[in-house]
């Protein structure tokens, strides 16, 4: 076995030029937005318990958070409805896509909190009177697990919210079983503009820091989060993060994480870091085909799988 390289040391440019040989993919057009991403855009950053923070070239470029701020939405609703969101979304993975038109028989909730249709009841969850109230909730909260103040990207947002038919199609037939309790245009609005918050490759590795640390942003050194809520959150994105390839991602990488379509993965590696990676060249599943081999590089060399 090769020796494990130290965090604070390692060399995220390597690996960020070792990644850039990787061509295969796709870029995300479900919105225009997503479809005008730059192709060639790659960062890696890494955030460790003793605050420090380190990103590679690239690491400080804005995108747009979309999926990879479903953990987040889930902290914040248990957080906000004192854990009860645990007994409102399923916590089992599906096996089918994202936006899968899907909800638990018999039930009616969402399958997990990481699919489309579970963010919407997280998102929806949060407090706040109305569309407004709920979105300055988020963005507040996301930025106390980024440890900055965030900006909401209001085309990407507009997009969204006017262009996600099977995110509102989720809604009213979350509405018709009894689960969701706003109104399904609502509810579409808040999650828009939560997908829409922009972060780059170190403010997401921080915030993926601050569940790995149990809560603790460790570069602010406030507590954002319940230890055990963090623990809840961290487990569902080992298992659900990655939607139907969560199963080989945890064989291969090994670190619970979650995925987005803008091409960012954020990563969780209990007590040890958090990590980002933004890439926007798709796999056939949604998942950055860079972001997935620089997560297995990271796994390998920093010792980072949680059964090796």
């Amino acid at each position: 076995m090769s020796p494990v390289a130290d965090p604070a040391r390692y060399d995220l440019e390597g690996l960020r030029d070792r990644v850039l040989a990787e061509e295969a993919g796709e870029v995300d057009d479900s919105i225009p937005e997503l479809a005008g991403a730059d192709a060639d855009l790659c960062a890696i950053a890494l955030a460790l318990p003793d605050g420090t923070v380190r990103g590679s070239t690239q690491a400080d470029v804005p995108f747009s958070i979309q999926s990879a701020v479903k953990p987040f939405l889930f902290a914040l609703a248990l957080l906000d409805t004192g854990g009860d969101a645990l007994h409102r979304i399923g916590i089992e993975p599906t096996g089918e896509a994202f936006d899968a038109i899907k909800l638990e028989s018999g039930t009616g909730r969402p399958p997990n909190p990481m699919v489309n249709a579970g963010a919407l009841l997280t998102a929806a969850l949060v407090d706040g009177g109305d569309v407004e109230g709920r979105s300055e909730r988020i963005r507040r909260g996301l930025a106390a697990f980024a440890g900055r103040e965030l900006d909401v990207d209001e085309d990407v947002a507009r997009s969204e919210h006017l262009l996600g038919d099977r995110n509102h199609a989720l809604a009213h037939l979350m509405r018709a079983e009894g689960t969701l309790e706003v109104g399904a245009d609502d509810a579409v609005a808040v999650y828009a503009r939560a997908c829409a918050t922009l972060v780059d490759a170190e403010a997401l590795a921080v915030m993926g820091a601050t569940l790995a640390c149990g809560g603790v942003n460790p570069v602010t050194g406030d507590r954002v989060l319940p230890e055990r809520s963090a623990r809840d959150v961290v487990s569902v994105m080992a298992t659900c993060g990655v939607y139907d390839g969560s199963g080989r991602w945890m064989r291969s990488v090994g670190i619970p994480a979650k995925s987005s379509v803008s091409g960012a993965i954020v990563l969780s590696a209990p007590r040890t870091l958090g990590a980002a990676v933004i890439s926007p060249p798709l796999d056939e599943r949604g998942t950055s085909v860079r972001g997935r081999v620089a997560s297995e590089r990271l796994s390998d060399e920093l010792g980072l799988h949680v059964f090796g």
